[in-house]
């Protein structure tokens, strides 16, 4: 038991490490940006400095050039929690005469996940350029806080218009620009968010799936075999009644794979689904990830958001993103 909450712990700390570099790389002034900074400055201090530098330089690669080492990650993720659960869990619930449509519902979410993870990562996020720009300069207006008009982006030499932001990633500038996504390797914007959102939804119900089905699989083990009304001696030797501390180290060691694939899978469904629903909070407020981080910079009062449109004209605008200037609010 001791091993199998060290173990969720650790997954858990291993992938709320990896959301928080997902959120935070590349914004100099967040906090884990500077914690990062000041370990680095710390650790030169003691790392001889050409393997200090080798290992900037593997960092600045990794999440400020585009390639595709995160999406194989991502993938090969899906094909072990797969594999595990083709394999045992699976195979187990039909002898145990569980419902087919329930068994094959992780397998229809994964087809639903990848048809919009292809979306996500090779759709146009809405990239600016000189021949496009016409386009995008008057479909929102400046706010002259956070976007002001006339500002020119130093690296595509085009105007910047309203609510765009320059990748340094992907080297473009982006209409209505949220992030970028290691996991699909492409910017989120104007014409790829609501892909971006059902791909998030998708993958937090294809977690949560996984993880109901193996949760009642282990539980009908348990209701079987009379688990819980047995008996066990402890380290003193005497018998005590078997409790749920038990019966989780009892299947541990039964069902080691499938324990560990449960803890992952539920670790991820939380997370994700707190992403998503953060995600959809920005949506229905007509707000994007990076405007919501910028805001955090100015003294309250000092900014406010005058692109909602109402939680139905904001989702619209989801739907059929803003472009040209007849689509501008009056």
């Amino acid at each position: 038991m001791d091993f199998l909450s060290l173990f969720l712990l650790y997954v858990f700390l291993v992938l709320l490490t990896i959301l928080l570099v997902c959120l935070y790389s590349g914004k100099e002034q967040s906090l884990p940006s500077r914690t990062i900074n000041w370990l680095a400055q710390v650790l030169s201090c003691v790392i001889p400095g050409q393997v200090h530098q080798a290992a900037q330089r593997v960092l600045h690669r990794l999440f400020h050039t585009r390639h595709s080492l995160f999406v194989i990650l991502h993938l090969a993720l899906e094909v072990l929690v797969y594999g595990e659960y083709t394999w045992e869990v699976f195979g187990y619930c039909q002898e145990l005469e569980f419902g087919l449509p329930l068994l094959l519902l992780p397998y229809l979410l994964l087809a639903v996940n990848m048809a919009f993870f292809v979306l996500c990562s090779r759709s146009d996020p809405g990239a600016i350029t000189s021949s496009n720009q016409a386009l995008f300069l008057h479909a929102y207006t400046y706010d002259g806080v956070m976007f002001d008009r006339g500002a020119e982006c130093a690296t595509c030499s085009t105007r910047k218009p309203a609510r765009s932001k320059h990748c340094g990633v992907c080297c473009a500038c982006v209409h209505r620009f949220d992030h970028h996504c290691i996991w699909v390797n492409n910017c989120i914007g104007a014409f790829n968010t609501r892909f971006f959102l059902a791909y998030l939804l998708s993958l937090s119900a294809m977690a949560a799936a996984i993880a109901a089905v193996t949760t009642a699989f282990l539980i009908r083990v348990v209701s079987l075999s009379n688990l819980m009304l047995g008996y066990y001696t402890d380290d003193q030797g005497q018998e005590q009644p078997v409790d749920v501390a038990f019966v989780i180290q009892h299947l541990f060691l039964a069902f080691p794979r499938t324990v560990f694939m449960l803890g992952f899978v539920i670790v991820l469904a939380v997370i994700l689904s707190f992403y998503f629903c953060f995600d959809l909070y920005l949506a229905l407020n007509n707000q994007t990830s990076y405007e919501w981080h910028k805001a955090r910079r100015f003294k309250s009062g000092a900014y406010r958001n005058i692109y909602s449109r109402g939680v139905w004209g904001n989702i619209m605008e989801i739907v059929k993103p803003r472009t040209s200037p007849e689509q501008k609010r009056r």
